[in-house]
């Protein structure tokens, strides 16, 4: 059985999402989760995940930079403390503004069974197979 835990950014291992973006899981099934999945994703300068949707709830709070965030095809500029709340099946993206400095992110999704739909493609993953350890890399939240 699992217990509850501290985890550290900068003592996790880090996904490369490709792109300029690398995420850091934090609370996820191996952490004992059963009910929701968090953790932080840094983007480059300009870098962008592309337009896609979930199959549940999902809230991205701005931790550090300038963010673009398009939701349902309306765009938002956002700044460190803002935050997000998207309904399932919303269509939505989140870019660095920033030319020069990164942007990191929060983000939660409200199922452990979380996936995301790319809307280019069609193509659906759960969320946790973006955290494959054939993607990890070692570093930290910067």
């Amino acid at each position: 059985m699992a217990t509850s835990a501290v985890l550290r950014p900068a003592e996790r291992p880090m996904a490369d999402r490709g792109g300029g973006a690398r995420t850091i899981p934090l609370v996820t099934p191996a952490s004992g989760s059963t009910q929701l999945l968090n953790g932080i994703t840094i983007f480059e300068p300009g870098a962008a995940i592309g337009l896609h949707f979930h199959n549940c709830e999902e809230s991205v709070m701005v931790l550090e930079g300038e963010a673009i965030a398009v939701l349902d095809g309306v765009e938002h500029r956002l700044g460190p403390g803002d935050t997000t709340w998207i309904q399932a099946n919303v269509p939505h993206f989140f870019r660095n503004a920033s030319a020069t400095q990164p942007m990191r992110i929060f983000w939660t999704y409200a199922s452990i069974e979380a996936n995301r739909t790319l809307v280019a493609t069609g193509e659906t993953r759960p969320v946790a197979a973006e955290h494959a350890k054939d993607k990890l890399i070692r570093g930290n939240a910067g």
